[in-house]
């Protein structure tokens, strides 16, 4: 284990967890490490970004984040039940998401949240609308990154194709 502190042009890997502060239900996690170059670019909410600074390999934080302050409150006009006959069947599983587009053409996506025997219902509401969420990170690496990583914010495995792009999960 290394001393070294996540500071800018430093190469992190971490897992973490998202749970609902009310009822302490994991709602996401990555257990895989997820590697970036701090400061580069982000890959978790800006407020996560710099609880971070500072910690080393080894130390497990913990982020309350009101995601209201994100997302905004509710919108229950975007809850819409329908007959169930209405739905192609490949959608009518809880937990699917659904593109859905206006008429203006912008699209929207929609999670199914029920299904019975005779309706199901659809949310476009980001999940996390409404809810207080603790961010639970474990750091598992930190070093200095290299130029080429600084360049990439990531990590570059030999062979790989590069495409830039941020990553923000919530």
């Amino acid at each position: 284990m290394n001393n070294d502190l996540i500071e800018a042009n430093k190469y992190v890997e971490l897992t973490y967890q998202v749970i609902d502060r009310k009822s302490g239900q994991v709602l996401t996690a990555v257990e895989y490490p997820l590697g970036y170059v701090h400061g580069v670019n982000e890959i978790l909410a800006p407020s996560v970004m710099t609880e971070l600074e500072g910690h080393s390999e080894g130390d497990i934080i913990e982020v309350t984040i009101d995601c209201n302050a994100i997302y905004g409150p509710r919108d229950e006009s975007l809850v819409l039940t329908d007959r169930i006959d209405n739905v192609p069947e490949e959608y009518r599983e809880v937990g699917t998401a659904i593109l859905m587009e206006n008429d203006h053409g912008a699209t929207k996506s929609f999670l199914v949240t029920r299904v019975d025997d005779e309706t199901i219902t659809i949310d476009g509401n980001n999940p996390l609308c409404g809810r207080e969420v603790i961010f639970k990170l474990e750091i598992r690496t930190v070093r200095d990154a290299s130029e080429e990583e600084i360049k990439h914010g990531g990590k570059v495995e030999p062979g790989a194709e590069i495409t830039s792009g941020r990553v923000v999960p919530i």
